[in-house]
């Protein structure tokens, strides 16, 4: 089951109630509205916030003490890892270099968790990286093997990069081999100072006590240094090795780092490491040495990873909500107040509303990177639904433009197609919301039967329905079903709310809607209609008008064309020549009869 989890939420007057787990009676008496007179239109649900699937227990309290994970006793190596490891103890053997190999981090916390994992670090106790890859090339020649190429990484603090690092292949793996290091931090920066350190000073020096582990290749065996390791992976708690504080200061990234580790593994944040980043001063050091890239970077990977909703719940619940996601100045209108809690709320929903209908709500096809991609979109979307009304003006090009546009690139600095995606989503989930009222009832049509229409086009009304969803589909292409997922997830109750409340669960109504509206959009026959090849081309449309040259009118008949394509997905080019023929001498003789009446 997904994490879930009752909140204090912002909600749209009669509009959302995040689709949550089923409540209990016992706590229905705590779910009342309350209006709100800062945040106008909006009521808060009160005062409830209770976790329910997440370790958002306090470290200590009887859940946690309840709590325990898995952990092996030993490190079970895979066949190709036992000969990687044999090779590189013929290299220390054969030259007498005295090395002790150690395994660092997260392939070490990953094997003991029973988990795989490709990325093996080594850290070397006697020499750099590049020295010891110059090691294994020369036995390779010795024994007549190819050489291979090393890679150095050179420092690069801003990708966290505090020590230069030497990659190889060995036997068809990367491996990266670096000298353990302790580290000092000057006042103003978190780039520190390295120095060749013991394995005990590299341990403590990590940012989490799970990611100091090590495991020694010389004598097979599982080195927990700072001797909590093991205890906080069992414990499922994330620690730092030394005071939280001073170790969030010296490196503030390690607060989104902790978060991130919490949620990907469902672990609890220790209490004083909650407080630390909390810490006022630690929250304006995270803003303001590290770069927006880094932070960037470590959001996108939790939105990416198995629990983005407690990642983006312990960003509120610390405090580190606006400093991650900063806002432009003078948006229009203002940030009200308990933003916050209500883009975590929507988050929180559609990741409910999603994870209750499945992964076809994503791509139908099969490539899994655009599935991904369509997944870490739809949570961006949800995340930034409050914003969606919220703009900003741009000085450099003197427009309005969405403030979620605005996070995404500058506070965030991710793609600018990532922004750009993210509004189409918004922009066609408020134009599906008048589609879904029209596939799910029998209104009439007529208003935006009038709308589709020109005195050049009409179309049967039967195909009104087509036509609307084949134009919005157009638009947002692939991500046309994350758009119909955010529509239905900001889709007003129905007027008798409490009567679907007694009879079943909102998250339930919510997912039968959206299939109901996918089934009937793939009915029409409309998914991939955005590959649809024009009946007409601007070509084509000239040769009919006898014109020499495109432009506007060209441009307006492209879009009558489609339009009757949509209405009529049988017709063929020559019918649609006829129909264009017959609507300009329709509307010439309507011209004339004009003028001669007057």
């Amino acid at each position: 089951m997904p994490p879930r989890l009752l909140l204090l939420l912002l909600l749209p007057r009669g509009g959302l109630l995040p689709p949550l787990r089923r409540r209990s009676p016992a706590l229905s008496p705590l779910l009342r509205r309350i209006p709100s007179n800062k945040a106008p239109g909006y009521f808060f649900l009160s005062p409830v916030c209770a976790f329910s699937g997440y370790s958002g227990m306090a470290a200590g309290s009887p859940e946690q003490q309840q709590r325990s994970v898995v952990v092996r006793e030993t490190v079970e190596l895979t066949e190709k890892e036992e000969q990687i490891f044999r090779r590189l103890l013929d290299v220390v053997r054969h030259f007498g270099l005295g090395t002790q190999l150690r395994v660092a981090g997260g392939w070490v916390r990953d094997k003991l968790l029973g988990k795989d994992s490709a990325d093996i670090d080594i850290a070397l106790d006697n020499m750099t990286g590049q020295n010891f890859c110059e090691k294994v090339n020369e036995y390779l020649e010795l024994i007549g093997e190819e050489q291979k190429g090393i890679g150095v990484i050179q420092c690069n603090p801003d990708q966290s990069k505090h020590l230069e690092t030497a990659r190889m292949l060995i036997l068809d793996i990367w491996i990266d081999f670096v000298n353990l290091r302790s580290e000092t931090y000057a006042e103003n920066s978190r780039i520190p100072t390295m120095e060749v350190g013991t394995a005990k000073e590299d341990a403590h020096r990590r940012d989490l006590t799970i990611n100091s582990l090590f495991f020694n290749i010389n004598n097979n065996s599982v080195e927990d240094l700072t001797g909590r390791g093991i205890e906080d992976l069992k414990k499922g708690l994330i620690v730092t090795p030394l005071p939280a504080k001073a170790t969030f200061l010296d490196d503030p990234l390690r607060v989104l780092r902790a978060i991130r580790f919490a949620a990907r593994f469902n672990f609890t944040l220790a209490e004083d490491l909650k407080e630390a980043a909390s810490d006022e001063r630690v929250k304006s050091e995270l803003g303001s040495k590290i770069s927006r890239e880094r932070i960037g970077h470590e959001i996108d990977l939790m939105m990416s990873d198995k629990h983005p909703v407690k990642a983006m719940c312990d960003i509120r619940d610390l405090g580190l909500f606006y400093v991650v996601f900063s806002f432009p100045e003078n948006s229009t209108p203002p940030v009200f107040d308990k933003c916050d809690w209500q883009c975590v709320s929507h988050i929180e929903a559609a990741w409910n509303l999603a994870y209750s209908i499945g992964s076809s709500v994503f791509s139908s096809g099969s490539d899994p990177k655009l599935q991904d991609e369509q997944r870490r979109l739809y949570l961006y979307s949800a995340l930034f639904i409050p914003l969606r009304n919220m703009f900003y003006l741009d000085k450099r090009s003197k427009r309005q433009v969405p403030v979620s546009s605005y996070i995404i690139k500058h506070s965030l600095k991710l793609k600018a197609s990532d922004a750009e995606t993210v509004v189409n989503i918004h922009a066609a989930s408020e134009k599906f919301a008048e589609l879904v009222l029209l596939l799910e009832s029998s209104v009439d049509v007529r208003t935006l039967k009038e709308k589709l229409e020109d005195e050049y086009l009409e179309i049967p009304t039967d195909s009104v329905k087509r036509v609307c969803a084949g134009l919005i589909l157009r638009e947002i292409k692939d991500f046309w079903r994350v758009a119909l997922l955010v529509s239905i997830l900001s889709y007003p109750e129905a007027e008798n709310a409490a009567d679907i409340h007694n009879k079943q669960d909102e998250l339930h109504w919510r997912k039968e809607k959206y299939i109901r509206v996918e089934r009937a959009i793939t009915d029409l026959d409309l998914d991939g209609v955005w590959k649809l090849k024009p009946v007409l081309d601007g070509k084509s449309i000239m040769g009919v008008m006898q014109v020499k040259s495109g432009g506007p009118l060209v441009g307006t008949w492209q879009q009558r064309a489609l339009k009757w394509q949509l209405a009529h997905p049988n017709g063929t080019m020559d019918e649609c020549i006829e129909w264009m023929k017959q609507s300009q001498s329709k509307r010439q003789k309507v011209e004339s009869s004009t003028r001669m009446a007057f």
